[in-house]
């Protein structure tokens, strides 16, 4: 007769001791044994959940019998074993040599005595134990023979030991009643098997593995869920690849073995499969109704955790004092009515009413059998506090061999019944995310509000990934559009450049409405001019304003954006220009104010109007309407003026405007601009200590924020890192545009710092030569002829030094800003030395005190060169008094450069002390002071860092230093010490 169980997974390998589980059960037998021994007969039930070890404990007492003298009759119940009428039965008496198979064709209660009979006849010549494992699966006749024997054995004096294990398992479909259901409490003895501790699973794996790291024997141990069948199992296979334990090595002598590798999630990687076979095996045990609830759980699951997002809120951020600030919950979802709702708390994936709805199951079940699996060690509670299975491992072996249609129609039915629920949109979308085309015109627009919330957090990769997705989705034309702009700009914007080039242009083809197009062009150019084909990202944009006649004002948008985006290129941007200006001048009515404001710049760095003029033009444009899709190039270009014109406060307010307008999922040249005017301000106010949380990595050539890195390395000390940076190009290869004529001044400025005055000449002569060449020759740009003035001076070329000092000073005085002329004073007054240099240095010093913020760095500087002219004129009270002020003044400014200078110039002037370091608020950079400003409002270090569009760990460095000059040590104490000082 075949053997039923032999489909069960069974150990291959021998054991160590039974767990203490099993030990009351084991004793329970061992007792009824030896009451059948003295002829005494009874029935004992072992129970528990699959896997649970009523197997092993049964056929270990049977062998114990045995090897005392007891006859031992065996039968294994198996899913679809009856082989007819009394199978069961059949198989516990095939080993009696006497028995014979009554007749199939009698009466069941003929065919039940005669059994009954053999079997007592054989029960008078020596004790019996009969083991019936699995006795629910028994075969009908069988079933009740054996509750009917067990009535027989508890009322007469048999040496009969009934011994039967019974799964007792928590199941979506409602059990049939026990084996004892109709039996006395008085003829049984009953033990429920419980599942495996931790410690106990943790014993079973160190007594094969005892070299093992604790965190891999702990994930081994939860892969077990609480069942010896599968931890076991699960050993089998591992024990096939992992090395052994070596039985000589002395205890506590370090291993040598090769490190255990990370346990696997996916039953792919074992070998030879004992562990995904056990759980299809407890699946199957289960019925078809928990197995189906249990897939459709791994498959939820696999959408949590498979997907590319973090929800918005609960989100914490580092404090400098190392405490954390909890961030609200926030977000939206949309509904298939198109309407937007708060996003509730409650509809997690595990959640038992979403589980009963995908799989067609009784909620109330569902919700039992959640809770039995936790309790069985199955499933853990997530960060959710919904269940989830308790290792990564045990999910995939409960998916495996579920078709990917199945799972893909899950995860569909999933996305939809959450999307009713009103579910988060990111746990949503990433159910969208695994399900194929849904075809409905819910999907796309929950991909795209996900989309949304990833960029609003600033998670640019999840947004491409839901994009991505959303393309799947049958879309309208315009639709598509949008979505290939959106993906195309994030991708350029990314890492994968080559695919967003191509979505952008397959976005300019389609037939979109005209401000998509224009869009989808200004996109496209965008990335073609950062990529240094700015030629060809202009041609894009003429060619798109040649297809919008009756949209004037698109026309303006492409006109502006050329106009912007040929700043990357020489000879491009002086035929832009020129045929700007002729248009004009002969058309005006052709040229929108963002694109008059562009004109304004011109002529502000061609040195061909005052700051004032600019300034009052600049103004007079703002206040005209502007169409939205030109707003940003005239809030850009009005903010860059107004930083030239040292109006910073008006400056920043412009950014924030422009930066506030900006899409973070559409490319814009304006973004970069603004940004770049940002950090221009920074500059202006002397703010050094504004750097980038880390140093930006090379890109195509060395950019503006490179440049402005560069200096602010150079002023706060930091000598050895600015000299990585300078080093990091290779400016042969670099693109030929204003960003490197930026990098020539900036790295002049750092070889000046260190000694090279020779290869600084040379980077500010070549910068000089290049901005000249595009007609930019203002010092309110770059102002090289000052810095290269001061290298021929200390050369030896004093008449090459005066005659690019005077000339600064000419074209300083055309723009006029206090800043720009101090600087030039400054310089020329250097290279003058005498009684005139001294003059011009003191003329330089009262221009810059009278000047707003803007001009602090400056004044600092001025103020060192009138002390060492001073110095030279025998004047030393006076030079000591302009250092001390030098100093303190680049001490508040974080200006390290400066204040060392100063007191080098100190101490030559015969100074027996330096300046004395300033504390309290009046310390405080004006970046320290906004920053401490906002978190005294109770702002969090995210929130600020998104204000100020600065990175989170510029703001903690910022703190920090904030609390050391306040004398604080905690956020609390902020506004305090603010309001105090």
């Amino acid at each position: 007769m075949p053997d039923p169980q032999r489909e069960r997974p069974r150990p291959v390998r021998s054991r160590p001791d039974r767990p203490g589980e099993h030990r009351e059960a084991a004793a329970l037998l061992a007792a009824g044994i030896a009451r059948a021994q003295s002829g005494t007969g009874g029935l004992v039930l072992l129970r528990g959940a699959t896997g649970t070890g009523r197997t092993s404990v049964l056929e270990a007492a049977a062998e114990d019998a045995a090897a005392q003298g007891m006859r031992v009759l065996r039968a294994r119940c198996a899913p679809g074993y009856a082989a007819g009428p009394f199978a069961a039965v059949h198989q516990l008496l095939e080993s009696v040599v006497e028995f014979e198979k009554p007749d199939p064709d009698a009466d069941e209660r003929e065919q039940a005595a005669l059994l009954r009979r053999i079997l007592y006849a054989h029960a008078d010549e020596t004790p019996m134990m009969l083991a019936v494992d699995d006795v629910h699966l028994a075969d009908g006749p069988s079933y009740r023979w054996l509750v009917e024997t067990a009535r027989h054995v508890g009322r007469l004096p048999l040496p009969v030991l009934l011994a039967v294990t019974e799964r007792s398992q928590y199941d979506i479909e409602p059990p049939a009643p026990g084996f004892t259901h109709t039996l006395s409490p008085a003829l049984v003895d009953t033990r429920s098997l419980a599942p495996l501790t931790a410690d106990s699973a943790t014993r079973l794996v160190r007594a094969e593995h005892p070299d093992a790291p604790a965190d891999w024997v702990a994930a081994c141990a939860r892969a077990g869920a609480g069942s010896p069948l599968l931890l076991r199992a699960l050993l089998d296979d591992l024990g096939a690849v992992l090395p052994a334990a070596d039985p000589h090595r002395p205890s506590g002598e370090a291993s040598t073995l090769t490190p255990y590798p990370p346990l696997p999630e996916t039953s792919a990687a074992l070998y030879p499969g004992s562990y995904p076979a056990a759980v299809h095996w407890w699946l199957d045990s289960a019925g078809p109704a928990t197995a189906e609830v249990a897939r459709v759980l791994a498959v939820l699951e696999e959408g949590r955790d498979g997907g590319t997002t973090e929800e918005p809120g609960g989100g914490t951020t580092e404090e400098p004092g190392g405490g954390t600030t909890r961030r609200p919950d926030r977000g939206t979802t949309r509904r298939p009515g198109g309407g937007i709702t708060g996003e509730p708390g409650g509809s997690a994936p595990g959640g038992a009413g979403l589980l009963a709805e995908v799989a067609g199951a009784d909620p109330a079940r569902v919700a039992g059998w959640l809770t039995a699996m936790t309790g069985l060690g199955v499933l853990r509670p997530g960060p959710d506090g919904h269940p989830r299975y308790a290792h990564p491992l045990l999910r995939d072996a409960v998916l495996t061999g579920v078709p990917d249609t199945r799972r893909r129609a899950v995860h569909r039915a999933a996305a939809e019944a959450m999307l009713h629920r009103g579910t988060p949109t990111g746990v949503v979308a990433r159910h969208l995310l695994l399900s194929g085309p849904v075809g409905a015109p819910w999907a796309p627009a929950v991909l795209r509000d996900a989309t949304a919330l990833a960029l609003r957090d600033g998670h640019s990769d999840q947004a491409v990934v839901f994009l991505r997705r959303a393309l799947e989705e049958p879309l309208p034309e315009d639709h598509r559009q949008r979505i290939l702009t959106e993906l195309g700009s994030l991708e350029c914007a990314g890492r994968d450049s080559s695919a967003g080039m191509t979505r952008l242009t397959e976005a300019l083809r389609l037939h979109g409405t005209p401000q998509d197009r224009v869009r989808a062009a200004v996109a496209l150019g965008t990335a073609l001019a950062g990529r240094g084909r700015t030629r060809a990202a202009v041609e894009v944009l003429r060619t798109m304003d040649g297809q919008l006649s009756g949209h004037p004002d698109l026309g303006a948008t492409l006109q502006t954006a050329s106009a912007l985006l040929s700043d990357q290129d020489q000879t491009v941007r002086q035929d832009v220009y020129r045929c700007l200006s002729d248009t004009a001048e002969h058309s005006p009515e052709l040229v929108g104010p963002a694109a008059r404001a562009l004109l304004v710049r011109y002529a502000a760095t061609a040195a061909l109007t005052s700051a004032d003029d600019a300034m009052r033009q600049v103004r007079a444009l703002l206040a005209e309407p502007a169409h939205p899709l030109t707003e940003p190039f005239l809030l850009g270009t009005a903010a860059a003026v107004a930083q030239w014109a040292d109006e910073l406060d008006e400056a920043d307010r412009l950014v924030d405007r422009g930066l506030a307008g900006q899409r973070p999922d559409l490319l814009h040249p304006m973004h970069a601009a603004l940004l770049n005017t940002r950090a221009d301000i920074a500059a202006a106010r002397g703010e050094y200590a504004l750097l980038p949380a880390e140093r930006p990595a090379p890109a195509h050539g060395p950019s503006n924020v490179h440049a402005t890195t560069l200096i602010a390395l150079v002023e706060t000390g930091r000598a050895e890192e600015a000299r990585r940076l300078a080093d990091g190009f290779d400016l042969r290869e670099a693109p030929d545009n204003w960003e490197l004529n930026r990098f020539l001044y900036a790295r002049g400025v750092q070889r000046a710092a260190a000694g090279d005055t020779a290869g600084a000449l040379i980077d500010f002569l070549e910068c000089g030569r290049r901005q000249t060449a595009r007609d930019v020759v203002s010092p309110v740009v770059t102002p090289w002829r000052s810095a290269a003035a001061e290298c021929r001076l200390a050369l030896g070329s004093p008449r090459e030094a005066l005659a690019l000092a005077e000339e600064e000073l000419r074209l300083a005085r055309v723009w006029n800003t206090p800043r720009t002329v101090g600087r030039a004073l400054r310089v020329l007054g250097t290279v003058t030395g005498g009684r005139r240099g001294l003059a011009l240095a003191e003329e330089a010093v009262g221009l810059l005190t009278d000047a707003p913020d803007a001009a602090q760095g400056e004044l600092a500087a001025a103020l060192l060169a009138q002390g060492r002219q001073l110095t030279a004129a025998g004047e030393r009270a006076r030079a000591r008094e302009c250092l001390r002020t030098a100093a303190l003044k680049a001490e508040r400014l974080g200006a390290v450069r400066l204040r060392t200078l100063a007191e080098a110039a100190l101490r030559e002037g015969g100074a027996r002390r330096a300046a004395t370091v300033r504390t309290g608020s009046g310390a405080l950079t004006g970046s320290e002071l906004r920053i401490a400003r906002l978190a005294a409002d109770g702002r969090t270090n995210a929130e600020i860092a998104g204000l100020l569009h600065l990175a989170r760990r510029t703001v903690e460095t910022h703190l920090t230093s904030t609390y050391k000059k306040l004398g604080i040590r905690r956020r609390a104490e902020l506004g305090q010490a603010l309001t105090r000082d």
